[in-house]
């Protein structure tokens, strides 16, 4: 054990290492239109993803579950997610490419307080093994994921169209912007349903019940509702540009406080979720 996680460790430095070089590289090459430097960072992040990603699988293997107990492991999961959602994004979008001046940071951050917080082994309890745990985890993680680019989008909405930057040129029109943001925000909104709906089934082959209002089950219900609010207006109310960016943050924080700030102050059946 005491050489896995020395070789653990080595894995998500080197990860972070990537991650760095890859956001300043990527952040010059936008400011000062370098494109040569960015397309370069667009290497190391698919470096930093190979390593990012046998550090996932060898603590998979050293714990026996997957990454969806600890803060270490959760944090760590999450921002290779979103890299890896962002790079397929921008595969069938190129004008979704700008944002990546914030979504690497943004990974790289998560990574590098997942280290921060340090590798902690987890018993997983016998009501968790289920593949419909697995189902439910990963559906959050590809929510949060796309829900953290349609926030990208909402903070480039009032960049572009307050501030004066000259890279800001690069990015698509306030229009198209505020697209981006609405069609992700749909598409974290549908993910995190079925994650509440995988979470029910595990839960009812756990527990015998399907819903038991749990502080964190109320919580993601209170998000999902948020985001669905978010959408209904727009969609029939018309509301759009900075009164919608607006309302979004408003429900991405929210959304933070259910996966990450209520695991912390209450005890529950996921009381073991992100401690």
């Amino acid at each position: 054990m005491d050489n896995h996680l020395v070789i653990l460790t080595g894995l998500h430095w080197l990860a972070v290492i990537f991650y760095v070089a890859a956001t300043i590289g990527n952040t010059w090459g936008i400011i000062f239109n370098k494109e040569k430097t960015e397309q370069i960072s667009y290497r190391f992040i698919a470096l930093g993803l190979l390593v990012h990603g046998a550090a996932i699988l060898l603590w998979w293997h050293m714990v026996g579950h997957g990454p969806y107990m600890a803060r270490y492991e959760v944090l760590s999961s999450i921002s290779w997610m979103l890299l890896v959602i962002f790079l397929i994004s921008c595969r069938y979008f190129p004008g979704l490419r700008p944002a990546s001046i914030l979504v690497f940071p943004s990974a790289f951050l998560m990574i590098a307080l997942a280290v921060f917080f340090s590798p902690q082994t987890k018993t997983l309890p016998s009501t968790f093994r289920s593949i419909w745990l697995v189902l439910h985890v990963t559906f959050y993680k590809i929510a949060l994921s796309t829900l953290v680019i349609a926030l990208v989008f909402s903070i480039f909405y009032f960049l572009k169209r307050r501030a004066s930057f000259h890279w800001l040129a690069r990015l698509p029109e306030l229009e198209q912007i505020d697209l981006f943001a609405y069609r992700f925000a749909g598409f974290g909104f549908v993910f995190w349903a079925i994650a509440m709906l995988a979470g029910s089934i595990w839960a009812y082959n756990s527990w015998g019940r399907f819903w038991g209002w749990d502080p964190i089950e109320t919580w993601a219900l209170i998000t999902w509702a948020g985001f669905g609010i978010y959408l209904h207006i727009r969609r029939f109310f018309g509301w759009q540009g900075e009164r919608a960016a607006w309302l979004f943050i408003i429900c991405f924080l929210i959304s933070l406080v259910s996966m990450f700030f209520v695991p912390l102050v209450d005890s529950t059946v996921h009381s073991e979720y992100f401690r």
